[in-house]
């Protein structure tokens, strides 16, 4: 059993530096839109119903072919870029897989569509955009991190650092 459980806690690890990894692009790619000019928000469509379904059904349904980078049991990550940008999707087994996910990535902040075991991370615009055809709820990450400034702290200290 505690086998088991290193095993797993590796794969966290390993899944962890992943979503950083991509994080710190979508990060990078905000930085270099970010000024592109949108609609004025007066004709705004009806929300869709949130969209549910495996990574490449939720990809189909934002017109992604998804790059997919992480492939495991509890965690599936894909890039995806549309008309409206890049952005990563990634998909959970679990609400709690995903809870936790989105907690370790609030700090590197950015926009995240959250649905049912998905979230859809990018540029504000870009998700705004995706949220008219996977519905779904916009969260914004906190901007207090950014990489290697503030805090005095390191990656290791991000581990478990969220209470239950």
């Amino acid at each position: 059993m505690v086998e088991r459980l290193e095993r797993r806690r590796g794969r966290a690890r390993r899944a962890s530096a992943r979503i950083r990894t991509g994080l710190a692009l979508i990060a990078t790619c905000g930085v270099l839109t970010a000024c592109g000019g949108g609609a004025d928000g007066d004709d705004v469509p009806a929300e869709p119903p949130t969209a549910s379904g495996t990574l490449e059904q939720l990809a189909s349904k934002a017109h992604c072919e998804p790059n997919v980078q992480t492939d495991a049991e509890e965690l599936r990550q894909a890039n995806c870029t549309t008309d409206e940008g890049r952005w990563v999707l990634a998909t959970f087994a679990t609400d709690r897989g995903q809870r936790e996910w989105i907690n370790e990535a609030n700090d590197y902040g950015g926009s995240y569509l959250v649905g049912r075991r998905w979230v859809a991370v990018g540029d504000a615009d870009v998700v705004t955009a995706l949220r008219g055809r996977l519905g779904g709820t916009v969260e914004a990450g906190s901007s207090h991190h950014s990489g290697n400034s503030g805090g005095g702290g390191n990656e290791t200290g991000h581990s478990g650092h969220h209470g239950s």
